[in-house]
Formats: structure tokens, sequence, C-alpha cells
């Protein structure tokens, strides 16, 4: 925030009283900040991503981690969810899982979290077509 309002205004001590000003009122939190982009971010993308853009977006280190504990943990079920809203159908050959994988790895997506996002709607629709 500090850069952006420099480009602005030349007076930095003007600057400072106000974030001052902003941070006293409640009004600029790195905690709400983060818990913004979890929020805008994690139904598209994975926590690594999610910790890449909040660091990108100057958020201290120490918030970054309160802030993601436990976010991993459904990085697989986001993965599943983004397969099939992006697929509708499970890959029918080589080419296809490997467009599935690329599709979630750009995403973020660890490999291995990848590669079960893919595996696991494979066998969704096989016991599906059992049924």
């Amino acid at each position: 925030m500090r850069g952006y309002l420099e480009r602005y205004c030349s007076d930095a001590d003007a600057v400072e009283r106000l974030l001052d000003d902003l941070s006293a009122r409640g009004w600029l939190s790195e905690d709400r900040l983060a818990d913004q982009v979890i929020r805008s971010r994690r139904a598209r993308g994975s926590a690594q991503r999610i910790r890449q853009e909040m660091s990108r977006r100057g958020i201290s280190a120490d918030v970054i981690t309160q802030s993601t504990v436990g976010l991993d943990d459904g990085d697989l079920a986001t993965a599943a969810r983004l397969l099939r809203k992006r697929f509708r159908l499970p890959a029918a050959d080589q080419a296809e899982r490997e467009r599935q994988l690329r599709f979630l790895l750009n995403r973020g997506f660890s490999r291995a979290i990848a590669l079960k996002a893919v595996r696991a709607s494979a066998e969704d629709d096989a016991s599906e077509s059992r049924d």
C-alpha cells in the first residue's frame, strides 16, 4: 500500500500518517488481506499458489504461515473439484490424462496431488459405470 500511495504523494510523512490512521481504524490489516486472498483463490488453486500470491502482495511470512495452516489438507479435494468442472469426463487415453495433469500442475498443485486427482477421477468413473 505504501508503494502505491507514494506514487501519488511526494510527502512521505503524510503517507506514513495515513497508513498509521488506517491501521488504527482496522481498515488496513495483513490478516484481513490474507483471509481475502484465501477466500478468493481457494476454489481455483493450490495452497502453494495461494502462499505465492500472498507473498507477491507483500504479506509477511508470519501471517502467511498462520493463515494457511491446514490449507494443504484440502488440495486433493480442490484438485478433484477443478478436474470435474473443467473436464466433464475422465481421461479416455494417455494424451488426455497428460492434459489434465498439466492443467492441475499449472494451477500450482504438486505432481503427487495432481496424479492422485486424475487417478481418482478415472476410478470414480469406473465405479459409477459398474453401478
